[in-house]
């Protein structure tokens, strides 16, 4: 998949708040300005990993910080947010049926994506427990039975594992990141940013 000059690259994690919160705002800002989304699924565990970093959640003095602030950032931009019991979960499964969908309809894919970061951030869907995930994809009108093969299937892993190659490989260390014109942002608090290059180009 490759980008144009009027795409925004939006790299997200199923588990990240933060990406949540970006996945319900990035399309109507993206439209205002004539642009179109490219979303990409990527592991924070592969980002963290080639950085040398944590989730901040891993540490106890930011732990309670971090909580606090997906709350309030939810609230702040309007967006129903109910912390999930099981935080943070593994959400590779999810990745690779997206990825799968994003080979044939981008749009689906992120209609798909939309739809579990929804479950698990306000429902609080485990999207790491397979039952879960296959009612989910059942609930978006896949084939259960289909989707899960998909998750175990060596080729959708290894399309997942290229993709977080190739986000690393571009500098992407967390989630939600933007990269617009080649230029970064990382994380939900630069949509001002975001929107201010998008008016009025680079500064």
């Amino acid at each position: 998949m490759t980008s144009t000059p009027r795409t925004i690259d939006f790299y997200f994690d199923f588990s990240s708040p933060y990406s949540y919160i970006a996945s319900e705002w990035i399309e109507a800002l993206a439209a205002r300005h004539g642009r179109t989304v490219s979303w990409r699924a990527i592991l924070l565990g592969a980002t963290f990993q080639a950085a040398e970093l944590k989730s901040p959640v891993s540490y106890p003095l930011k732990r309670e910080y971090s909580f606090l602030d997906f709350e309030r950032s939810a609230r702040f931009a309007g967006v129903p947010l109910k912390m999930p019991e099981k935080f943070p979960i593994a959400t590779q499964n999810a990745a690779r049926i997206f990825w799968w969908l994003n080979g044939s309809d981008e749009a689906r894919a992120s209609a798909w994506a939309r739809h579990c970061l929804r479950a698990y951030f306000a429902r609080g869907v485990d999207l790491s427990d397979p039952a879960a995930l296959r009612g989910l994809c059942e609930e978006f009108g896949l084939d259960g039975a289909q989707a899960q093969d998909i998750c175990g299937d060596p080729a959708w892993k290894a399309s997942l594992k290229a993709a977080n190659d190739a986000a690393i490989a571009l500098g992407v260390f967390g989630a939600p990141f933007f990269i617009i014109d080649g230029e970064p942002f990382w994380g939900n608090d630069r949509r001002a940013q975001i929107e201010r290059w998008l008016e009025k180009g680079p500064f």
